[in-house]
């Protein structure tokens, strides 16, 4: 992209104006569907205690200046999360928003350190049925542009099609011939090696386990038909809570189109003490590799105390887009991109 004339320059700018413009029908199409579902928009704040405590996230930091001249350090928040979830505690029931979000260390056709992300919550009800929504959202998108299948790269996708439903273990063995159930990391590294995958003598289960999804596995998802990867080990699922009748994995999900993740769903984890708990284990590990940890939101710790039952879905609405319109990168469809 630096190679490139500056997007604002009127020839580069006619060249992206139809996939804005399919940008703009895809978000008034899908506002229009979460209304009439009942839901309603919120606007969460973007500065926030804590940007979000995974241990590969990185965030902006800013300061906040009182009248007093006082400081205090604050976030831009890489996921509307924690705000939507305190408004869960609060009473809310169905709420979605079209959230800006910030991520450093993140440039490429797929990434962009401002974007746009589809989050969106339902108390009271199963994780599935955010699948549901899922596919709602993909036939949504692929109406209110006329663009279908959608294509990137070498892959294709229906996105009107029944989707394919795949637990990571079956996912694993299926795609990468590696048996992940119950494997150790020093089982796992065997296991990823015999497939192909290098491994370094100081990975961890997550290293390993993320180099083999990576290499193996997500460029055969979603292809020819949107797929649903679910039941993540529980060690891979930061705020989701357990399988009821299989603690060793969540009740996380990632959905897939032409090899492109685009969104990531969980039942909620509403266990403070266990939530906090994950929280300090990745902020050790952050420590560890990145010589940084963010703080803990204690607000939104007591928040989870008062949190009903619920599931979330964040979805990259950027790539949805990109996918929708036939773009072949993200900046095609972000109005101002940042220009580097």
């Amino acid at each position: 992209m630096s190679q490139l004339s500056p997007w604002w320059r009127p020839d580069r700018h006619a060249d992206r104006r139809p996939f804005l413009i399919g940008r703009g029908r895809i978000k008034t199409a899908i506002r229009s569907w979460f209304l009439s579902q009942g839901f309603l928009e919120v606007e969460p704040g973007l500065l926030q205690v804590s940007p979000g405590n995974e241990t590969h996230l990185h965030a902006f930091r800013t300061d906040l200046i009182r009248t007093d001249l006082g400081t205090r350090e604050l976030y831009l928040h890489t996921s509307p999360e924690f705000a939507m979830k305190k408004l869960l505690a609060a009473g809310e029931t169905k709420i979605f928003a079209f959230a800006p979000v910030f991520r450093n260390r993140e440039q490429g056709n797929l990434h962009a350190p401002e974007f746009t992300m589809l989050e969106w919550y339902r108390a009271n009800e199963p994780y599935q049925t955010l699948w549901e929504d899922c596919a709602a959202i993909l036939t949504i998108a692929a109406e209110a542009t006329g663009h279908a299948p959608w294509t990137y790269r070498d892959k294709t996708c229906d996105p009107r099609a029944l989707f394919d439903r795949v637990t990571l273990d079956q996912a694993f063995a299926r795609l990468a011939g590696v048996t992940l159930n119950g494997a150790d990391r020093d089982q796992l590294m065997r296991r990823a090696e015999t497939a192909g995958i290098r491994c370094e003598p100081d990975d961890t289960w997550t290293d390993v386990f993320s180099r083999v999804l990576v290499e193996k596995i997500e460029p055969d998802l979603g292809t020819p038909v949107p797929t649903i990867l679910y039941e993540y080990p529980v060690q891979e699922a930061a705020l989701a809570r357990p399988v009821p009748d299989n603690p060793k994995v969540a009740e996380r999900f990632e959905l897939y189109a032409c090899g492109v993740e685009l969104a990531n769903g969980f039942g909620e984890l509403t266990d403070a003490a266990e939530q906090r708990r994950r929280f300090e284990t990745w902020m050790t590990e952050k420590q560890r590799i990145y010589g940084e940890r963010y703080p803990l939101d204690e607000d939104f710790l007591a928040a989870l105390s008062e949190m009903p039952p619920a599931s979330g879905c964040a979805l990259g609405f950027d790539r949805l887009a990109m996918l929708a319109t036939g773009a072949e990168r993200v900046d095609q469809v972000i109005w101002t991109p940042l220009s580097t």
